[in-house]
């Protein structure tokens, strides 16, 4: 099973055909995706379950869709365990981007979360779920499909919002401050904290 969002609503992908209740249900192979989409957007629906037979090619077959940008991005600890958060469109959210080319899904995550924050000196501790969300640019819906680390630095310096990515601010949060944050986030950032 796997979940992509579209908001904060879930299309999530599954080999059991259940009885609808606040969800509707189309089989993978024929779903109109743009139907669904726009479904989840304008109905009081809460979820989308698309069904295909065999558990292996749900996420390959999901994947032919729509056009797939594929991101890095990282939960970074501080020496005091508190998460480094970044506050864009209004929201909450954990420091990602862009795979540039030639470069390895984790130099882009430690990368991107540099650029965002202006935190130095980060290293990869594990990698974190995968998460899956669709979104609209120029018009054309596109899955962004990104990889997530879990970081660790002993940078005590000054935060730098990359404005022109529309950061306002950057923020290391302690746990209950985490949780506070959480509330104005991405369903996709709740599952990481």
């Amino acid at each position: 099973m796997y979940t992509i969002y579209v908001g904060d609503k879930p299309i999530i992908l599954t080999t059991e055909n259940t009885k609808e209740t606040d969800f509707k249900s189309f089989l993978l192979k024929s779903v109109n995706i743009g139907k669904v989409i726009k479904t989840l957007n304008n109905t009081d629906l809460k979820a989308v379950h698309l069904i295909h037979k065999n558990e292996d090619k749900l996420l390959k077959k999901f994947l032919t869709l729509l056009p797939n940008v594929v991101a890095g991005g990282g939960k970074a600890y501080n020496s005091k365990n508190e998460i480094l958060f970044i506050y864009r469109n209004d929201k909450w959210d954990l420091p990602k981007g862009k795979a540039e080319r030639k470069e390895t899904i984790e130099q882009t995550a430690i990368r991107e979360v540099e650029e965002e924050t202006g935190v130095q000196g980060l290293k990869i501790v594990k990698p974190l779920p995968t998460t899956y969300h669709i979104f609209k640019r120029n018009g054309k819906h596109r899955i962004k499909i990104t990889y997530w680390f879990e970081m660790k630095t002993d940078f005590e310096g000054e935060l730098f919002p990359q404005e022109n990515e529309g950061i306002t601010k950057v923020e290391w949060l302690d746990a209950k401050a985490s949780q506070q944050a959480l509330e104005n986030s991405y369903a996709n950032i709740r599952i990481l904290v």
